[in-house]
């Protein structure tokens, strides 16, 4: 095998220019589209809350269409490569190239090269861009597209057990004895039957416990509802109870989600779900990586056999079981039935060995 990876800079400039332009205009017809069908099914909801407009339909956008961008990703690129490829392969252009001495590794090496640069990209994008949309997206539907408090960290529909009770907060803000609540919700039950049921606009914790402000409680027993301007509740319930009891990792950045599992760890809850995104965060950029990968075998075999249609499918179908096992093997990591190492890397290896053997056993 040559190891000589880059020959002539000039051919791996076109190869790349080919892949990259291509991958970019599917990209962005793709996302287009998803944000287009998505905009038609929720703009019904958006516009219904009285005072919404237009200005909440482009705000909408501006929380979504990040995350269509970042969920398009690999697949415009596996697209991309497969345009690429077939284009190549039916102008005679990696005959010729194979005729020059350029073997399959020469020729996929600037396309492998470029999307780690990509995956670059891709990854600060995630962190920088959706994690933010993604937080405000959540609250904001949470609330049912009515306004929602200023994002500082906000997490919404958070559930929490104190005992035989359970408490709902619809918005929490702040960390440690900063957190504030806003919609909050305490469920008292007696064995199996609710006896009081409390509402607060906001609470806040005061000493070993939480001091719930604007109150109404129904009471069952009395079949009345009482009035309060405060009141105190959950002694014994920590602040990070409600902060750790929802951790979406698509919400979070790398730096934030870290700090949130080792406070898990401490805390003695299950860092399952939280481990698994964060080692994900890492692998699915990458997953870009083995898009041009397994996308090789429409580039070779020649365009007059016939068969150039049926190597872009399997091509095809390689990269889409890609990910198909990459979502079942991140699910699996949810539950703990894999470990987040490999639940994170395993597809990404998987299918990068699979790949590459059958670029070796065809073509080196």
């Amino acid at each position: 095998m040559n190891l000589n990876f880059f020959p002539s800079w000039r051919l791996a400039r076109y190869t790349v220019w080919l892949y990259v332009s291509r991958s970019l205009a599917v990209l962005v017809s793709l996302s287009m589209v998803l944000m287009m069908l998505n905009l038609l099914s929720e703009s019904g909801k958006i516009l219904a809350v009285p005072g919404n407009g237009e200005a909440e339909l482009w705000r909408y956008v501006g929380y979504r269409y990040p995350q269509l961008l970042s969920f398009a990703f690999p697949f415009s690129f596996l697209l991309g490569a497969l345009i690429t490829f077939t284009t190549l392969n039916s102008n005679s252009e990696v005959v010729a190239m194979k005729a020059a001495g350029i073997s399959a590794h020469q020729l996929l090496a600037p396309l492998l090269g470029a999307s780690i640069l990509l995956a670059g990209a891709s990854f600060a994008f995630n962190e920088l861009v959706v994690v933010n949309g993604s937080r405000q997206l959540s609250a904001w539907e949470s609330n049912s597209y009515q306004p929602v408090p200023p994002d500082s960290g906000i997490i919404s529909d958070v559930w929490v057990t104190a005992g035989n009770d359970y408490a709902h907060a619809k918005f929490v803000t702040g960390r440690g004895t900063g957190v504030r609540i806003q919609g909050f919700q305490l469920v008292e039950r007696q064995d199996i039957t609710v006896a009081r049921l409390i509402n607060a606009e906001r609470a806040r914790p005061d000493g070993n416990g939480w001091l719930l402000e604007d109150v109404s409680i129904y009471d069952s027993a009395m079949n009345a509802v009482l009035k309060q301007p405060t009141m105190r509740a959950l002694e014994g319930v920590e602040p990070q109870r409600f902060t750790l009891a929802k951790v979406d990792p698509d919400a979070q950045n790398f730096a934030m989600l870290s700090g949130n599992i080792a406070e898990m760890k401490q805390a003695g809850v299950s860092t399952a779900e939280a481990e698994t995104g964060l080692l994900h965060k890492l692998s699915q950029p990458l997953s870009t990586l083995l898009m041009p990968l397994l996308a090789a075998m429409a580039a070779f075999g020649l365009a007059r056999s016939g068969k150039v249609l049926l190597r872009a499918a399997i091509a095809m179908a390689l990269g889409f079981a890609y990910f198909v096992v990459d979502n079942f093997a991140v699910a699996l990591g949810n539950i703990g039935a894999y470990p987040p190492l490999v639940a994170a890397w395993a597809p990404f290896l998987l299918f990068l060995l699979i790949g590459e053997t059958v670029l070796i056993r065809s073509e080196e």
